[in-house]
Parts: structure tokens; C-alpha cells; sequence
């Protein structure tokens, strides 16, 4: 009897439940590079490395751990490079009588693991992910016969199941489940922004860098310098340095951007934590532990709770209520191509350029870049959603189409049509200048409004609410904006609008297919 047991790449977990009860004597732990997975979409190459160098040191430690590993690298002779494919050629190669793994994150991997019986002849359990804090049956019973899933509530439904952040008497500790008020400010100058910790690449990593350089050249982003985690160890390292370093600021900071400040106090955990390097809990339970001592205050740990528990958790769940029809939600019917610059950088407007020059050198930008600067100006701007959404699955570290798509389709781009967010998350430029040093030295002025020179955020805004006023007029959080829209004269009116029309017919589209890479 040999069982074999395939590990996903995001599956980098020494209690992962197809592990956790088989006998290694009997079981042969499958880990494969895939071409595949490394070119459904054109992957940053910082990610590709990033992933790969995890999977190799992961299969390192499952053999000196006693496993009986077979890694297929990318370069092996055979590799058929799909997951199917390589399942079935170990089957064959191992006398395989049984397969027995946990579920994939993204939907087609898991219709894929659905045809390994078929493809083998073999019987397959699929495990659930149970790394997760919400199992999915939990979540749709939660989410089955409500009017609106708001990620609100189910947030302080998970506060109470964990005891996160909760008094003895069942109550949000400080008397409130929600301290964002307190998360709004703008660091002064001079502040001492703590770097995240980096690690030397080993020869292990050093290796996978040369592949990725000479196989994924031609992909996005910069592959050095690297010094993400790709161990467990270093994983809890970073973890440790977060929280004493950045976290007793994080919260207060956590929307603001400044220029050539890449993570500000943000931890950039995530890639970790969706590699399986880190549990949930465990990087929640170590901020509320840094409460507990006051070593960072109240509005800082229930902000980073609420990220991992809150939005983390509900994207999740909020992919597999609605897949596949998520990925094709086009509810406010944006079919403009995807501009170029979005892969160049190229582009007068400071705060794009900003935000993807970072996103190319680190394979990262915090979420109000994504949101608020990226995201704001595809929405106005009306690029189709699913370009968008593929867009942001190639370009970040922590970018796994589970997580990703729910928060571009729904919560940046309202394609769903309000499932997620209850109001678009659009502003002019005024945010932006609010919350970041990016306007001031830049081409366009936010103070104009419209013309040449105004920030095109600002004719884009009003631009958006005239298009979708009969969507969006009735919508409570809305009916102050347009107000303000309706007294408008109509001559400002058509400023605004003849401002955005001038400034998109500027747009010049990235080439076809950027995104994608035929897999040869």
C-alpha cells in the first residue's frame, strides 16, 4: 500500500491535514513545479521565485522530518508541467494505491484535483483546508438567506468563535468592534519607518533565482533584490520584528502613502500566511499578546485582527459562495482595455507611478495603494474588471486568485454589483492628496478640477457618478455626492465630463494578452 500524498505550493504546512495522520512509511509526499501555475497568468517573477524557494526548503525539512519526498523541478525531464499530469506520472511511478490530499484555494485547481481519479484509476480523498478560522460549510450557513453579506458581521461573529480581542463577559474589548476612526492619520515628517526583516537568499533560494531569471525573463517586476521569508523559521522571525517594531504604529498609519516608503508599518505577512509558513491564529494571537502587555495599543491590534480574521477569511469565503460566476461579474458593464502604463509605470500621474514602481521592484503595495490609488482610477476610469483582476493576481506576492478576486471584482471594482461593498470605493484626487505626499510633486494639480493640468482624478469622479447616477443615485452612503453633483450648473457639469472624455481618449491600451503566456 503506498499512499501518495500531492502538496500544493501554497500548502506549506507541517500539520496540513493530508499529512497530519499518514504513515510515512507507507506514503510518498508528491511537490511539483509546474509550468502551468507559473504562467496561467504571467506571475511577477518575484513571486514565481518566492513560491518555489518555499516549496524546495518545505520539501528539505518534510525529509529530514522522516517524509519520503519526490520534488519534480521545473527543468525535470518528463515534467509534463500540469498538475494532473505530474499527479498521474507518480502514480505510475510510485505503484501508487491511493491518493489522498487537501483541497486547492483557487477553483480550477480544485476541478483538476476532481479529475485525478478518473486520470489514475485510483481512489483520491480531498481533504478540506482546515488552516483556515472559518470552515466553508460555516460560511455559507452564514451567509445562506441574508439580504446582504457584510463583511461587518461576519467579523465580529469570528471575534466571538475565537475570543480574539473579547472580554470574559462576551463583549469587544474597549466597548467597540470597530477602531478604523482611530486608523486615519498622515505620519509626520521624519518619522523612522521600520524596514521589514530580509533574509539572505541560501544556496537553496540562490538556485531558484537563477531558474526564474533564465526561465521567466520576460515576466514583470524585479526579481533582486530578494529577501522575502521562505522558510518557517524565518517566517516566525518576521513575524516576532513586526510586532515590535511596526505594529504599535501600524494601526494609525495603515491608509497613509509616502513616497520611496515601500511598507510604511504594514508587515507584509501575507505572503507567508498564504504560503502556510504562518497560521492565521497564531500571527493574530502574537498582536493581541502585544496588547495584552501594552506594548501596542487597542485601534493598532484590532485593525490587524481584523485584516486576517475579518477580510481575509470573508474573501474567502465570498470566492467559493459565488465561483464561477465571480469571474465574470461585470455589473457596471467597464470594457475599457487596461492601459499600459499599469505594466511600464509610465505615466504623469504620481500616484500611479508610484504604486506600480513599487509594485514592480517588491511584488507588494499596502491596500490603500491597491485600493485607493490602483483600484480607484480602474474603476473610474472603467477598465474592464476581469483585466484588472488578472492584473493583480500577476503583480503581488501575497496574490491567490481566492483572495484576490473577491477583493478586486467586488470590493475594488463593484463588478459584482454590491455583494461585497455597499457603495463604490471611489474618490478624486483630495483623498489621495489627503493620505499621501505623492501630489505635491506632481504634473498635475490636484487643486484644479478640470483642464489639462487638473489631477485627472478629480473631472474622473464626477465623470463615474454621471454615468452610473441611475445605479447609484438611491444609494444611501452616496445621495451627499450627488447632491453636490446636482448643483452643479450644467455648463460645470459638462466641464467635468468633457475633462474625463479628453484625458481617457489619452489611454493608450497594454498589448493583448500581457497578461497570459501560452504554456510552451
Amino acid at each position: 500500500m503506498t499512499m501518495l500524498i500531492p502538496v500544493l505550493g501554497d500548502q506549506l504546512t507541517h500539520t496540513l491535514a493530508s499529512l497530519r495522520d499518514a504513515d510515512r512509511g507507507g506514503s510518498v509526499v508528491l511537490m511539483m513545479e509546474v509550468w502551468d501555475e507559473a504562467t496561467y497568468v504571467r506571475h511577477h517573477k518575484k513571486k514565481i521565485a518566492l513560491i518555489f524557494a518555499a516549496m524546495r526548503h518545505f520539501a528539505a525539512e518534510l525529509r529530514a522530518d522522516g517524509w519520503m519526498v519526490d520534488y519534480v523541478p521545473l527543468d525535470a525531464p518528463g515534467n509534463t508541467h500540469s498538475f494532473t499530469g505530474e499527479v498521474a506520472r507518480a502514480a505510475t511511478r510510485h505503484k501508487a494505491t491511493a491518493i489522498r490530499t487537501v483541497a486547492g484555494g483557487e477553483y480550477r485547481v480544485r476541478q483538476a484535483q476532481d479529475e485525478w481519479a478518473a486520470q489514475t484509476g485510483l481512489p483520491v480523498e480531498i481533504r478540506e483546508d482546515d488552516r483556515f478560522v472559518c470552515p466553508l460549510p460555516d460560511f455559507y450557513a452564514w451567509a445562506q438567506g441574508r439580504r446582504e453579506q457584510r463583511m461587518e458581521y461576519f467579523y465580529r461573529d469570528l471575534r466571538r468563535r475565537t475570543g480574539l480581542l473579547m472580554t470574559a463577559d462576551g463583549q469587544p474589548e474597549g466597548g467597540k468592534w470597530n477602531y478604523d476612526h482611530d486608523n486615519r492619520d498622515t505620519p509626520p515628517r521624519g518619522v523612522n519607518y521600520p524596514a521589514p526583516e530580509r533574509f539572505a537568499p541560501d544556496a537553496i533560494t540562490q538556485d531558484v533565482l537563477a531558474l526564474v531569471g533564465k526561465r521567466f525573463a520576460d515576466h514583470f517586476g524585479d526579481l533582486d533584490p530578494f529577501g522575502l521569508p521562505v522558510t518557517r523559521a524565518q517566517a516566525l522571525v518576521a513575524l516576532e520584528h513586526f510586532i515590535a517594531a511596526a505594529l504599535p504604529d501600524f494601526g494609525r498609519y495603515q491608509d497613509a502613502m509616502i513616497a520611496g516608503q515601500d511598507y510604511l508599518f504594514h508587515s507584509s505577512l501575507s505572503s507567508s500566511i498564504n504560503l502556510g509558513l504562518l497560521g492565521p491564529i497564531e500571527v493574530c494571537e502574537a498582536a493581541v499578546a502585544a496588547y495584552a502587555r501594552g506594548d501596542a495599543p487597542l485601534n493598532a491590534v484590532e485593525g490587524f485582527v481584523r485584516q486576517i480574521i475579518g477580510w481575509r477569511e470573508y474573501m474567502r469565503g465570498m470566492y467559493w459562495w459565488d465561483m464561477p460566476r465571480l469571474a465574470t461579474r461585470n455589473a457596471l458593464e467597464a470594457h475599457r482595455p487596461l492601459p499600459d502604463f499599469y505594466w511600464t509605470g509610465d505615466t504623469d500621474m504620481r500616484c500611479l507611478a508610484e504604486s506600480i514602481g513599487q509594485t514592480k521592484r517588491e511584488a507588494y503595495a499596502h491596500h490603500i495603494q491597491r485600493l485607493m490609488v490602483l483600484g480607484n482610477f480602474a474603476l473610474l476610469a472603467g477598465i474592464d474588471p476581469q483585466a484588472v483582476s488578472d492584473w493583480y493576481l500577476v503583480v503581488y506576492f501575497d496574490a491567490y486568485e481566492w483572495v484576490e478576486m473577491p477583493n478586486v471584482i467586488g470590493m475594488s471594482q463593484f463588478a459584482d454589483g454590491g455583494a461585497i461593498a455597499s457603495k463604490p470605493y471611489v474618490s478624486s484626487g483630495a483623498y489621495i492628496d489627503r493620505m499621501s505626499d505623492y501630489c505635491g510633486r506632481c504634473r498635475y494639480d490636484v487643486k484644479k478640477k478640470t483642464g489639462a493640468d487638473a489631477c485627472p482624478f478629480n473631472a474622473l469622479y464626477w465623470d463615474f457618478l454621471a454615468r452610473h447616477e441611475k445605479r447609484f443615485a438611491g444609494n444611501a452612503r452616496m445621495r451627499n455626492m450627488y447632491g453636490t453633483w446636482r448643483r452643479f450648473s450644467d455648463e460645470k457639469r459638462a466641464d467635468y465630463r468633457a475633462s474625463a472624455a479628453a484625458f481617457l481618449d489619452t489611454l493608450v491600451p497594454a498589448e493583448e494578452g500581457w497578461a497570459h503566456i501560452s504554456a510552451t
